[in-house]
């Protein structure tokens, strides 16, 4: 029977992984961890998790949840309320708990819809065509690339005009720094960051209110489900995490992505579908979710107690050799693919079939556009262990 573990090298891994070197390359960091144990108990008290099955059962069990935002009071933050990242992070469908996220939730399902999404092909293709016909020479993926084409489709999903969108970058990056550390110096940047989020999405609001579009801001104002209406602070939250969730994601998923491609002695996709999954699997742009048990609960033969809280390691579960055959090989013809990189259960990524869709498109475009694309120089890695990804990736195209 598998047993909590916590020992001196436990600890010095655990350390290792919020440090430049394990952010690099965390995954043999994540290996000895799961040789260890399946359940390793961190400093902070914390359960860590680095198997796919003990990840795949903790984020789909609902006898884990969110923490509550009033925990936030033991934290140091007892005026959470008080400060606009923290409140637009733990108020939304992100981070609560049912029944308010089944309420909000089945709201914002009635509005985002998979028709709303397939309608966007042809803006995705159009915009695809339009970067590629910008790269040229030497450019930074990112800016040029990785960042634009998901934030001008999730833009044009919303509603917000093309104009408008290049401010959401460094917006939502200081925004959602709180997903990793919650401190007075993030907060500095995050309050600001998510209040100027808010305040553009009002204005955008009450316009489309007096003019309703063909966009999801205006369905998400007009969303009824069973009589019941989103408030407007409940549609300015929840906007503004369809507004970072939706580029900020997959923004890394292309980075992460071209950087495994560009690794391969051919980086040919032979089957658009099935590459995105195995790279969705190898270098996930979200490598953990944080869950608290509401109920006793068993985990890997141990029984856990209502308020024990549990970190997930998608990106350790995603190579797990007990589930995936050759875990640290990227093979893009991979079949037997469930990654764990959108989550599970009722909290899993509204916006992954539009994650997905823009990757499938884009990667083959890109490559085929540009067949010796390479890295110039090493990428920026971005400070983060929640949220993995770089900063600035120099490409050259010819």
């Amino acid at each position: 029977m598998a047993a909590i573990v916590e020992t001196p090298e436990t600890a010095r891994l655990l350390d290792e992984l919020t440090k430049a070197a394990g952010r690099e390359d965390p995954y043999p960091r994540y290996d000895r961890l799961r040789e260890i144990s399946p359940l390793i108990r961190a400093d902070d008290g914390a359960i860590v998790l680095t198997g796919y099955a003990e990840c795949h059962a903790v984020v789909r069990d609902g006898r884990f949840g969110h923490m509550p935002a009033d925990m936030l009071g033991f934290a140091g933050f007892p005026d959470w309320a008080e400060h606009p990242g923290l409140y637009t992070l733990f108020t939304s469908i992100l981070t609560i708990n049912p029944p308010d996220h089944t309420r909000l939730r089945r709201l914002v399902s009635s509005a985002f819809t998979a028709r709303r999404v397939a309608s966007l092909r042809p803006f995705l293709d159009g915009m695809v065509a339009d970067l590629l016909d910008g790269l040229s020479g030497e450019t930074d993926f990112i800016q040029a690339f990785a960042f634009p084409l998901p934030v001008n489709v999730i833009g044009e999903l919303l509603g917000v005009p093309a104009a408008d969108r290049p401010q959401f970058q460094s917006l939502i990056r200081d925004w959602s720094v709180l997903l990793d550390t919650v401190s007075p110096a993030t907060l500095e940047k995050a309050d600001p960051a998510a209040q100027t989020v808010r305040d553009y999405l009002a204005d955008l609001a009450a316009e489309r209110r007096r003019k309703p579009a063909d966009d999801l801001i205006s369905a998400l104002v007009a969303a009824e489900a069973d009589g019941d209406r989103l408030t407007e602070d409940e549609l300015l939250t929840m906007a503004a995490l369809l507004f970072a969730a939706g580029f900020e994601t997959t923004t890394n998923l292309l980075a992460n992505g071209l950087v495994a491609l560009l690794s391969r002695p051919s980086p040919h996709i032979a089957d658009p579908a099935l590459a995105v999954e195995e790279l969705l699997r190898w270098d996930s742009p979200v490598q953990l979710l944080s869950r608290v048990a509401y109920e006793e609960v068993e985990v890997a033969g141990v029984t856990l107690e209502p308020g024990d809280r549990v970190v997930a390691y998608l990106g350790a579960g995603n190579r797990d050799a007990a589930r995936f055959k050759d875990p640290n090989t990227l093979d893009l013809e991979r079949t037997d693919n469930s990654p764990l990189s959108f989550g599970g259960g009722i909290h899993y990524c509204l916006g992954a079939p539009l994650a997905r869709l823009e990757a499938q498109v884009a990667f083959p475009a890109l490559l085929s556009a540009f067949p010796k694309l390479a890295l110039a120089a090493p990428p920026t890695r971005r400070d983060s262990l929640t949220i993995r990804g770089y900063t600035a990736m120099p490409v050259a195209t010819t």
